[in-house]
């Protein structure tokens, strides 16, 4: 039943990714940006986005910032939080949600690449369509492996885990690169003002990083301080207790 639900979610992420490049026109007419660019290129001059260009642009970005800047890092967070829990009800809690997760970033991700092949220039001249394309390409391989990933306990479950994990980070990591770069490109081309937006993302990112850095250390520091009961009485045959209060108490005895 398990391995038919996951099938059953690969089968419509794959065929919602179909059906998004399938609508990409052919007589490449809709390129509403293309001659924009193109003459950008040959004049130097800013580009002058029509209404309609400036909403798909900002759409794009939305979809690809909703992505790869904050769900796909969401969906890792979620993980290190069910492994540092002691309920299999909260794990399990956890696991499903870190899976909603990532298909909703997987499918903003497919529906922000289908509207670039669709209204946007694709020439892959520069840094951030290529790592898109790339970015794009082991997105999708993420959710295969984590869809079929091996039972507990069987032999090649570490190295399911260790691949699972380093391209879940490498691809989260390079996405949200890969938004600095949209946007100072996008600064580059219509010399407008992306330093709020930037700012944004900076502190989204690093409140992201330090809450996953501190999920590690949270339990350490609670039991800080707790100091147990057993740690505070002498012991004759093993002396568990920090060696200041073992000091402390030689001092009272004598």
């Amino acid at each position: 039943m398990l391995v038919s639900g996951r099938k059953g979610l690969l089968v419509l992420c794959t065929c919602f990714v179909i059906l998004s490049l399938l609508t990409v026109p052919s007589d490449g007419s809709s390129n509403s940006m293309e001659d924009l660019n193109q003459s950008h290129n040959k004049t130097g001059h800013p580009l002058q986005l029509t209404p309609k260009a400036a909403f798909q642009l900002k759409l794009h970005a939305l979809f690809h910032w909703s992505s790869f800047g904050f769900l796909m890092p969401v969906g890792i967070l979620l993980v290190r939080m069910s492994s540092k829990s002691k309920s299999r009800r909260c794990v399990r809690v956890l696991f499903y949600c870190h899976v909603i997760s990532q298909i909703a970033a997987v499918l903003l991700a497919a529906s922000g690449a289908a509207l670039s092949l669709m209204h946007f220039e694709n020439s892959f001249s520069n840094t951030h369509q290529r790592v898109g394309l790339a970015l794009y390409v082991f997105m999708c391989l993420q959710p295969i492996i984590g869809f079929f990933r091996p039972e507990r306990g069987a032999k090649v479950r570490s190295l399911w885990f260790f691949v699972h994990w380093l391209l879940g980070i490498a691809v989260c990591a390079t996405g949200i690169a890969n938004v600095y770069t949209g946007l100072r490109t996008y600064h580059e081309r219509t010399t407008k003002s992306v330093s709020v937006w930037t700012g944004l993302l900076t502190v989204e990112v690093s409140f992201l990083a330090f809450f996953y850095l501190l999920i590690d250390r949270w339990s350490y520091m609670i039991k800080q301080g707790h100091l147990p009961v057993e740690q505070l009485r002498p012991n004759d045959n093993h002396r568990t207790y920090p060696t200041t209060l073992r000091k402390e108490l030689a001092m009272v005895q004598e």
